[in-house]
């Protein structure tokens, strides 16, 4: 078991099999925490785990490689051609991420508002976006945000 606290990190992979549960430990601290499935590239992958801490300074005004196909940077490895960050932003902080063009990205405001290329996002939101060159963030108000930069989609093959 572990424990997961703000900042923290958790990639399973499910790969052949895998048997785990989510709940509160606290009787009277609420919990908030998202949950996110990346389909894997390739079936039948060993099942696997990996927590690690980012500190709110490596994500304060500026986009953090959290999740990544070969662990660049100190980032949790992902079975997939998939780079996710995490940014914390607020006031005149700002931040661009190139994606080249052919990606796609999906953008998760976890809480605060946030405007991403022009779009006023609040807490909650989702923003999908196909085949944009950037994606540039600004006007935080005590944001916290996901970026999914991602190939456009195929199915897993067999390994």
């Amino acid at each position: 078991g572990s424990l997961i606290r703000p900042g923290d990190i958790q990639l399973m992979s499910a790969g052949t099999g895998i048997a785990h549960s989510e709940y509160n430990a606290s009787p009277r601290e609420p919990v908030h925490f998202l949950q996110i499935w990346i389909v894997p590239a390739v079936r039948g992958v060993t099942p696997g785990y990996q927590q690690q801490r980012f500190a709110a300074e490596d994500k304060r005004g500026r986009l953090q490689l959290i999740l990544s196909p070969d662990g660049e940077r100190g980032s949790l490895r992902l079975h997939q051609d998939a780079r996710v960050y995490a940014g914390l932003f607020d006031g005149a902080e700002r931040a661009t991420l190139e994606l080249g063009g052919q990606r796609h990205a999906y953008v998760h405001l976890a809480r605060g508002t946030l405007s991403v290329n022009g779009q006023r996002l609040e807490a909650g939101d989702g923003l999908r976006i196909r085949h944009a060159e950037r994606l540039e963030f600004a006007d935080g108000e005590q944001a916290e945000v996901l970026v999914f930069d991602l190939r456009p989609n195929e199915r897993p093959r067999k390994p």
